[in-house]
């Protein structure tokens, strides 16, 4: 079964500094139909303009991902981590028994994108912990960037949940093979593609349940993340 999420469809949060598209329901935006899927609960595309940005907040028990397509995001925290993630580079936030951090443009003179995205965890009240690693994209290759293990270089989640990025260019094709009773969502960053037949652009969701495969191609260029679920 296949299902694809337009990314016109998604629900919105526009205020002076923020344009946030938000794949599931987040905030003021609600869908019963669009609660999550299965144990990925937000996927918001957010852009934010510069010297603007999230003050600082509280989280509890749940695994925060930050995937920065373009610009800069400063992050600090109550943990006391301080640091700038730039393209290229993964953030993992485990929330835990409790947590407070903001995150701002880190630049005064040009946007920042990025996407946010939680994933509840498998144990509650973890010690809150923060991580952040360079995993560089190779071209037309799917790349562990999160995992429950670290396997391959990823920063480490408490949840049975892998998260790869595809860089794609113009003629590139590459597939991947889906673990028996998975869930996959693939999320399109930037640009578009054909998967399997289905032509999908920047901001579309595809949702697959008990398929066995999936190839990309573009003969464009495209980057995408895939979510691999219990």
């Amino acid at each position: 079964m296949k299902a694809i999420r337009k990314s016109g469809e998604r629900g919105a949060t526009t205020i002076d500094w923020l344009d946030s598209k938000h794949t599931f329901s987040f905030g003021s935006y609600f869908d019963p139909n669009f609660m999550g899927f299965h144990t990925l609960r937000v996927i918001n595309d957010d852009r934010v303009k510069p010297g603007a940005g999230f003050g600082a907040h509280g989280h509890a028990n749940m695994e925060i991902i930050s995937y920065v397509v373009e610009g800069a995001l400063e992050h600090k925290d109550s943990l006391g981590t301080g640091s700038v993630i730039r393209p290229g580079e993964v953030q993992k936030m485990s929330a835990g028994r409790g947590i407070r951090h903001s995150e701002y443009n880190a630049s005064k003179v040009e946007p920042v994108r990025f996407l946010q995205i939680w994933i509840p965890p498998n144990e509650m009240n973890v010690e809150p912990s923060y991580e952040q690693k360079t995993i560089p994209p190779r071209s037309g290759e799917f790349v562990l960037i999160v995992s429950p293990d670290g396997k391959e270089g990823s920063v480490t989640v408490h949840q049975d949940a892998w998260i790869y990025r595809a860089v794609l260019n113009a003629g590139d094709e590459v597939s991947h093979t889906l673990g028996a009773d998975r869930k996959v969502w693939l999320q399109v960053v930037k640009g578009q593609l054909d998967v399997d037949g289905d032509a999908l652009v920047e901001g579309d969701g595809l949702a697959m349940v008990d398929e066995t495969s999936m190839t990309l191609r573009t003969d464009d260029h495209a980057e995408v993340l895939l979510f691999e679920l219990a």
